[in-house]
């Protein structure tokens, strides 16, 4: 849902509060309400969470709905189901009043959005977002989406995203997990599962 106002600032998106717990993100300068995440969604997340921790990522390094500043015409803050972050990424969050990436930080090295139901949301994560992610220079994107029943890997390559579209027991073969050297393999159906 979008919330008709005049263009908002960074300042002002960062300064807003309608008294309630409702999550926004800042698209193009217009406020969204963010539906609440489904129970499968919320699942996926954690179960990536976890096995993210237990493959040796350090928990400073590792956000749960952190909002990211992303660049475009507009203010743009997204708030992604997950992120990884390397070191230096932690350490320029360390002290912040606010758990925000800016532009002027690091980008995180991958972002995670499990995709909820409805055209809007769809669009955002397959369109909007990972053209922003790409501009970011965000390295990896994983589109998790149980509703196809598949995950798109978007790695970046020379300032573009390309993307493998992975289904059933295919192994997750991201640059980001090699990088890791981890030995156990990580399936698609686990991930869309949300048992890891």
């Amino acid at each position: 849902m979008t919330i008709v106002t005049e263009t908002m600032s960074l300042e002002a998106f960062f300064a807003y509060d309608d008294g309630t717990d409702t999550q926004y993100e800042l698209e193009n300068g217009e406020l969204l309400t963010m539906p609440p995440e489904s129970y499968l969604n919320q699942k996926i997340a954690i179960a990536l969470l976890i096995y993210f921790t237990q493959i040796g990522i350090p928990s400073q390094c590792l956000l749960i709905k952190t909002e990211i500043v992303v660049a475009g015409t507009k203010p743009t803050v997204r708030v992604p189901d997950l992120l990884v972050l390397s070191e230096v990424g932690a350490q320029a969050l360390e002290g912040a009043t606010r758990s925000t990436i800016t532009l002027e930080m690091p980008p995180p090295q991958l972002v995670v959005e499990v995709v909820s139901p409805g055209t809007e949301s769809i669009k955002r994560d397959y369109r909007y977002k990972k053209s922003q992610y790409e501009a970011r220079g965000i390295d990896e994107y994983w589109i998790v989406d149980p509703i196809k029943q598949q995950i798109t890997i978007l790695v970046r390559v020379e300032g573009l995203y390309e993307s493998q579209v992975l289904t059933g027991e295919q192994m997750i073969n991201s640059p980001f997990l090699q990088e890791l050297q981890v030995e156990e393999s990580l399936t698609t159906a686990q991930v869309l599962s949300g048992r890891i």
